[in-house]
């Protein structure tokens, strides 16, 4: 018979674990403190270059083109996605691929996003070169301002000297977490200096569980006909009827302008089902003041309040009128939940 116990972990085995755990807090630690270096200069010497590559950014009438290698290209390639999918129109172009026919991506309305640590990668020459001799906006990413690439660039983000978390100093780690970081925070200010909305970023994000999530009430609650509304003076005998043939476990309570006064639900029922309940009206059993949304709030929004409230329904309200209403399988249907 197999045993389904698992062996003992052995000394070594212990030990070994150990040294992994302290290694990742010693990485993690390396790089928070390279993140907070950053947070540091940005109320120092890189304010004012921060400032001036939003404003450049923000001003112009093309695209941000952000180009790097190695390490720096990748990280660069999430920047330009970032930047893209907040409002800011980027693309990446590969360094090596600039000279061999990329340069013809870039124009003199564009702003060159160029990132380097060391300043001194030899395949950003080209595009380098070609933002030099048309004038197109450079701005360089790096730790060095007197290198090659700060020493051409437009304006220069200079990124603090910071320790990496690769034990030899070698692998770019908290220098490419804080080139991400630089890239982030760039794409943020941008989104929220054009005052770029949760619809917006909805445009760009059509798909996926994010997309669902930025849909709104409007979008997916049901209307018309299939609301089961009754008025306040309605017999429960004929709410329950009603309740049951429309299906969302739910009741509506209107009043004599049709504004919603109160919904009655399965619990309701419940507590009142000793109490002569076909006897009573709909405004003797309704909970007052029901939570409500409007049209336009989002279904993570709306996911998030019937999970606080543990409920499985909730109406859409306009001008105090019940317009639609949502049920949490409405939310599962579309890939928000």
């Amino acid at each position: 018979m197999t045993s389904l116990q698992s062996d003992p972990i052995s000394e070594e085995d212990a030990g070994t674990s150990s040294l992994w755990l302290v290694s990742a807090e010693r990485t993690l630690e390396t790089e928070m403190a390279g993140l907070s270096a950053v947070r540091a200069a940005l109320k120092d010497g890189l304010a004012r270059p921060f400032r001036e590559t939003c404003d450049l950014i923000q001003k112009s009438q093309g695209r941000v083109i952000v180009t790097g290698i190695g390490k720096s290209g990748h990280i660069g390639t999430k920047i330009a996605a970032s930047l893209a999918s907040t409002g800011t129109p980027s693309f990446f172009v590969h360094a090596s691929e600039a000279s061999h026919g990329d340069l013809g991506m870039v124009t003199d309305a564009d702003v060159v996003l160029a990132l380097s640590w060391s300043g001194e990668t030899q395949e950003l020459a080209s595009i380098v070169n070609y933002t030099r001799r048309f004038k197109v906006p450079l701005v360089a990413i790096t730790s060095r301002k007197d290198s090659s690439l700060g020493n051409a660039a437009d304006v220069v983000l200079k990124l603090p000297s910071v320790a990496e978390a690769c034990p030899h100093g070698l692998a770019p780690t908290t220098s490419a977490l804080i080139q991400l970081a630089i890239g982030d925070a760039l794409a943020v200010a941008l989104l929220e200096g054009r005052g770029f909305t949760a619809q917006d970023f909805r445009v760009f994000h059509p798909g996926g569980r994010l997309g669902a999530s930025l849909k709104s009430a409007k979008d997916i609650m049901h209307s018309g006909d299939m609301l089961p509304l009754v008025p306040a003076s309605t017999p429960m005998s004929e709410g329950i009827v009603l309740m049951t043939q429309k299906g969302f476990g739910v009741l509506g309570v209107t009043d004599e302008l049709n504004q919603l006064t109160g919904i009655i639900t399965d619990g309701d029922l419940r507590r009142h089902v000793s109490s002569n309940l076909l006897e009573k009206t709909a405004g003797e059993i309704m909970t007052s003041s029901p939570k409500t949304v409007s049209p336009d709030t989002l279904s993570a929004s709306i996911l998030e309040l019937v999970n606080s409230m543990a409920i499985t329904s909730v109406f859409v309200i306009q001008d105090g009128r019940p317009v639609g209403i949502v049920h949490v399988h409405d939310l599962l249907r579309i890939g928000a939940a």
